[in-house]
């Protein structure tokens, strides 16, 4: 709990000592007091811009108000010295009786060490994933999938009320596109002897998806149906009927077995949204209409003609009149179209109406994970959701960049099931889900990735997975070794043995978690879970490897039990760390390595 982060409570009383010290400011003052570990760990444990942050409102020099500050903070129990640095910072060391309280602490609260209160119970949705129902899951989805997975536990254990969720594109052009293709594996299930290009001249825009994995779907609307979608023809056998007369329902057919796939992919990689919902059910219940109405109603609708786009000449732009939103008035470079010309909804308007539905359902907050090509159409919804909530939920967007898969040092490009991508399913097949999982959230999400299959299962320090999981094996062993003793065992074992740097760093490390789970889910970037547990990894193997060079450093030594107490309490501790650091990755910690 928030209790057991020592730089919230270290913040807190900063915070109180320096109202005393300047009992005229009023409490909102102090709100950008910040309490983190220094940039150079030389200069001790923690540092504070309490005084920097304060001494304009105060009318005092920022390096005096820090030695006044210091002084106070020196004086308290847990503090080993607080010193002014630069401009108005203070530097504390923290004594090692207060360290070493905390190794119980972590031990008695075990894997929910490190949740927190940020949220203060705040509903918020997170959708990711929102892939069109078109096809398998591919790599590119897969990334989206592990990052919006991450953040929503991230933000749960950061203390928000998560919503998972999934909104499912089945309203659009691309659809239409998936109802041809399955209606041509369809008339192949039937044993027409129609060629493929010869059908794909027949349907709009040609046969977009090709992929094997329609075959089963063609398959089972022959079993579903039977031979009343197609047309009996003497040249082919079977051939196409009006569209009219089949399009909705095969489309409608395919959509459901996609998303029967698309569950079945995200629940290998061990992604479970709790909800489903259906952009062409909101345009069917009249959502568009409702947001058009309420956005009208607040003087945020007019008609209007665009300016042509940048890049465009005018002979390439034809101005007409449409229903526009005010973007621009929320912080959108230009006012958007929410009609087509056939009067239907554009793409960003059944947004618009997806948004309204989220905010009719009570979250305070909202959340997108997009691809990078989806960038800029971020100010566009932020203003649309500024809008439809009068500036009261606010939207965030994260953003993961492409994946490149390689092999042998070479591009994996293909996949036999899909046709032309490397699926989610081909991953995990290859690497296994933890791995893929873990490799995903071990670089920003915003940052192009490279995904070595190569080096994703080597044993090297080089492998982030490995690194991390080979520590948590270590550590089970040790503890094995031990016999196991309960964790309300080890929590009263004396620990003033710990005294050698290297135990004291390892538990400097473990006391910064409460804090990172907290700045990760603020910033939205749950990749820093991942870096978070490398450091605690490397942390414990230099302790171990002192271990086997000094044997009086080792974990366990029959001829000294209380000092073997002592370290087997910071072994398991470190252990729960890692395990709370894994659960918010979705990543399951191995017992040994094989």
């Amino acid at each position: 709990m928030t209790d057991h982060d020592i730089f919230a409570a270290l913040r807190a009383r900063t915070v109180a000592l320096l109202a005393e010290l300047l009992p005229d400011l009023p409490g909102e003052a102090f709100a950008r007091v910040q309490m983190e570990p220094p940039r150079d760990p030389s200069h001790g444990d923690m540092a504070t811009n309490a005084a920097l942050v304060v001494a304009k409102q105060a009318r005092q020099a920022p390096p005096r108000l820090a030695a006044a500050l210091a002084e106070r903070l020196a004086a308290l129990p847990e503090v080993e010295s607080a010193t002014p640095a630069g401009p108005g910072f203070v530097n504390l060391r923290l004594r090692d009786a207060f360290l070493l309280a905390q190794v119980p602490v972590i031990l008695a609260e075990g894997e929910r060490y490190g949740d927190g209160q940020a949220g203060a119970g705040r509903r918020v949705d997170v959708e990711y994933v929102s892939a069109n129902p078109t096809g398998p899951m591919h790599v590119g989805h897969c990334r989206g999938a592990v990052v919006g997975d991450a953040l929503a536990n991230l933000l749960a254990k950061a203390g928000w009320a998560v919503t998972k969720e999934y909104y499912v594109n089945d309203a659009g052009a691309q659809v239409q596109a998936l109802g041809y293709a399955a209606y041509w594996r369809y008339l192949q299930a039937l044993g027409t002897s129609m060629g493929e290009e010869a059908f794909a001249a027949q349907v709009p825009g040609g046969l977009q998806y090709r992929g094997e994995y329609l075959i089963p779907v063609g398959e089972a609307l022959r079993q579903r149906f039977g031979d009343s979608l197609a047309r009996r023809d003497e040249v082919h056998g079977f051939a196409m009927r009006p569209p009219a007369e089949w399009l909705g329902t095969v489309r409608e057919f395919a959509v459901g077995r996609m998303m029967e796939m698309i569950r079945e992919d995200l629940a290998a990689l061990g992604v479970f949204q709790d909800v489903f919902v259906s952009e062409a059910e909101l345009v069917r219940a009249g959502k568009l209409e409702q947001a058009e109405a309420l956005l009208a109603d607040r003087g945020l609708i007019y008609r209007g003609v665009l300016e042509p786009p940048k890049g465009k000449t005018p002979e390439d732009w034809e101005p007409r009149e449409q229903t526009l939103f005010r973007a621009s008035q929320f912080g959108d470079e230009v006012d958007r179209p929410l009609r087509k010309s056939d009067g239907s909804g554009t793409y960003f308007a059944n947004d618009i109406a997806n948004h309204l539905h989220k905010i009719e359902r009570g979250f305070a907050e909202l959340v997108h994970v997009w691809g990078a090509d989806h960038g800029g159409y971020v100010k566009r919804m932020q203003a649309a959701v500024a809008a439809l909530s009068g500036g009261t939920v606010p939207l965030d967007v994260v953003l993961t960049q492409i994946v490149h898969v390689v092999k042998d040092g070479q591009p994996v490009r293909m996949s036999k099931r899909a046709g032309t991508y490397v699926t989610l399913r081909d991953l995990i097949d290859e690497v296994g889900r933890d791995a893929v999982r873990f490799t995903m959230l071990a670089r920003k999400a915003d940052a192009q990735m490279e995904f070595d299959l190569d080096k994703v299962v080597e044993q090297s320090r080089d492998n982030p997975v490995f690194y991390v999981q080979y520590a948590h094996a270590r550590i089970r062993s040790v503890l094995r070794q031990a016999g196991d003793p309960p964790a309300g065992d080890l929590t009263l074992a004396p620990l003033g043995s710990l005294t050698e740097p290297a135990e004291l760093a390892l538990l400097r490390r473990l006391t910064t978690w409460p804090r990172i789970v907290e700045a990760a889910a603020l910033a939205r970037e749950p990749h820093r879970i991942a870096f978070f547990l490398h450091d605690l990894a490397s942390d414990f193997h230099v302790l171990w490897n002192k271990g086997r060079d000094d044997a009086t450093l080792r974990f366990i030594r029959a001829d000294e039990p209380e000092a073997t107490r002592a370290r087997l309490a910071l072994v398991a501790a470190t252990g729960t760390v890692i395990r709370s650091g894994l659960a918010v990755m979705g990543v399951t910690p191995v017992e040994e390595m094989r």
